[in-house]
C-alpha cells in the first residue's frame, strides 16, 4: 500500500499547486486543515504537509501514529507544540528557505517605502496636495547603515540587496559568522544595543521563541535614532507594538515597516492605522507565486527522502 501524504493549506493557489506537484507513488489527500476529511486521513498517514504548523499538538500525534513527517511549509511554527512532536518522535522541517527572496525583497520595498515616505506621497497626490520640492520628509538608502537582526538565510539576502543600494551592512545574531564569511558577504558584527543606537535602518529577521519575545521593547526603541527606521518581516511579538506606537506617534522614530502584528489581522481601532509614518502589509512578505511553488517542491522533495530512508532536510533546531 502506497504511504499517504496529507496536505493542508488555505491557500487556493498553493492548493491548486500541490495537487500538479504531487510526487507520484504515493496516496496524496489535499484537504481542508480541521475538516472531516483532514481527521478520517490522520490515521493512515505517513505525511503531514501545508501550513500546518497550528496543528502540531499532541492530538495531532494521538490521531496519526503512523507520522514520519510533519513538513511545514512556513518559515515560523511559533504556534506549534515543539514539545508534542519531541515526545512523538516526529520530525518537523520548515520551508528550507523558500521564502527567502521574497521575504528579503519585501523588507527592502518597506525600507524604500519608509525612507520616500510613500503613505505621504500617495495621501498628497490623491489629497490635491501637490507638494513638490518638500524633501524633508524623503531620504535615500544610499550611505545609510543597516542593522540586520537575524542573519540567517532571509538576512544574508537583505544583505546583499542593501549593499546594491550602496548601504553599509552591519548585523547581529546569536551565531557570529566566521571574519572570513563576514568578509565575504560584506557586513560586520555589532552587539543588538550598539546596532540600535547607530544604524538609520533596522530590520528583524529572527523567530519568536521566549528570547525574542518583546526584543524590541520601549528601552530598546528609546536607544534608536529619531531619524531611523524600523522593519519587522518576522513576528508580529518579536516588537513591542504598543511601545513602537508611542515612539511613531511621539516622532522618536521616523517611521516603521510591519508585515506582521501583535495579533493578526489587527483589530479595526489599531492605533497605527492612524499614523502617517507607517507602511503597513497583510502579512504578505512570504507568499509569492514563485515561494509557494519552491516551498511545496522543497517539502515534496523532504517528503521523497524520507521514504527513501534518508534523514529529512530543514529540521527544526530544537528538534535536530
Amino acid at each position: 500500500m502506497p504511504e499517504r501524504i496529507v496536505f493542508v493549506t488555505p491557500f487556493a493557489d498553493s492548493s491548486r499547486m500541490a495537487d500538479s506537484m504531487a510526487p507520484p507513488g504515493f496516496d496524496f489527500l489535499n484537504v481542508a486543515g480541521g475538516s472531516p476529511e483532514y481527521h478520517a486521513a490522520l490515521a493512515d498517514a505517513s505525511y503531514l504537509v501545508g501550513f500546518v504548523s497550528g496543528l502540531i499538538q499532541t492530538e495531532l500525534f494521538a490521531a496519526a501514529p503512523n507520522l514520519k513527517l510533519v513538513q511545514v511549509l512556513s518559515a515560523g511554527y511559533d504556534n506549534a507544540d515543539v514539545e508534542a512532536a519531541r515526545a512523538a518522535g516526529v520530525p518537523v522541517a520548515n520551508n528550507g528557505g523558500a521564502n527567502s527572496v521574497a521575504v528579503s525583497e519585501h523588507a527592502v520595498m518597506l525600507m524604500l517605502a519608509c525612507a520616500r515616505s510613500l503613505p505621504w506621497q500617495h495621501a498628497s497626490v490623491t489629497g490635491g496636495r501637490w507638494t513638490g520640492n518638500d524633501t524633508p520628509r524623503v531620504f535615500e538608502l544610499r550611505g545609510k547603515t543597516l542593522g540586520i537582526v537575524g542573519l540567517g538565510s532571509i538576512g544574508k539576502k537583505v544583505a546583499r540587496l542593501a549593499q546594491a543600494f550602496g548601504m553599509t551592512v552591519t548585523y547581529y545574531d546569536i551565531r557570529r559568522l566566521s571574519e572570513d564569511q563576514e568578509d565575504a558577504l560584506g557586513v560586520r558584527f555589532r552587539l543588538l544595543d550598539e546596532i540600535l543606537e547607530a544604524a538609520d535602518v533596522v530590520t528583524l529577521h529572527v523567530p519568536l521563541n521566549e528570547s525574542t519575545h518583546h526584543l524590541i521593547n520601549a528601552d530598546r526603541l528609546a536607544r534608536m535614532q529619531a531619524s531611523s527606521i524600523l522593519v519587522n518581516t518576522s513576528r508580529g511579538p518579536v516588537v513591542d507594538e504598543t511601545a513602537l506606537t508611542e515612539a511613531l506617534t511621539a516622532r522618536r522614530l521616523f517611521a516603521a515597516g510591519l508585515d506582521v502584528f501583535n495579533d493578526e489581522p489587527p483589530a479595526p481601532d489599531n492605533a497605527l492605522f492612524a499614523l502617517d509614518n507607517v507602511v503597513l502589509t497583510p502579512h504578505l512578505a512570504g507568499p509569492t507565486y514563485e515561494s509557494h511553488e519552491a516551498r511545496i517542491r522543497n517539502g515534496f522533495d523532504n517528503v521523497q527522502r524520507v521514504a527513501r530512508g534518508e534523514a529529512p532536510l530543514w529540521v527544526i533546531p530544537e528538534l535536530g
